[in-house]
């Protein structure tokens, strides 16, 4: 019998592989042709969130879309290396349990980080972004928001 753990695993591995899917035929702000930056124009959002310039955007800001990338990589590195862990190749491999261990002590970290990023888009641009993740919707563009 399977353990929780091996299940979450498998339904975690689900999760990212239907992630995958919506970006390549999700809806407009699912896919990951609208949002991906690249990472200078990351790196030139970022400068102005600190100085609190940040233009508003109706799908993920660059910030946002950098964590969505982070994270699909970590789940996804996290889900292979536990499956690693159950085949007769990869039992007892110290280096495979290392990096399962690791991806999910930095997925804990990005958790933290993408939860403060949300509070601090939330109270800069006046809007719930926990409902706009629930429901995929914004209120509507003003001028100088990023479509």
């Amino acid at each position: 019998m399977q353990s929780l753990h091996e299940v979450a695993g498998y339904a975690a591995a689900g999760l990212i592989g239907l992630r995958l899917v919506l970006g390549v035929a999700g809806t407009r702000y699912a896919r990951f042709s609208q949002f991906i930056r690249s990472p200078k124009h990351t790196l030139l959002y970022a400068g102005d969130m600190l100085r609190h310039k940040e233009p508003r955007y109706l799908g993920h800001n660059p910030l946002g879309a950098a964590m969505v990338v982070a994270v699909l990589m970590m789940v996804g590195g996290i889900a292979l290396t536990g499956w690693m862990q159950t085949t007769d190749a990869y039992w007892g491999i110290e280096w495979v349990e290392e990096t399962h261990e690791t991806l999910a002590q930095l997925l804990l970290v990005a958790i933290a980080l993408h939860v403060v990023g949300v509070v601090h888009a939330s109270l800069r641009h006046h809007e719930n972004l926990v409902l706009a993740m629930i429901t995929g919707r914004k209120r509507a563009p003003a001028g100088g928001d990023i479509l």
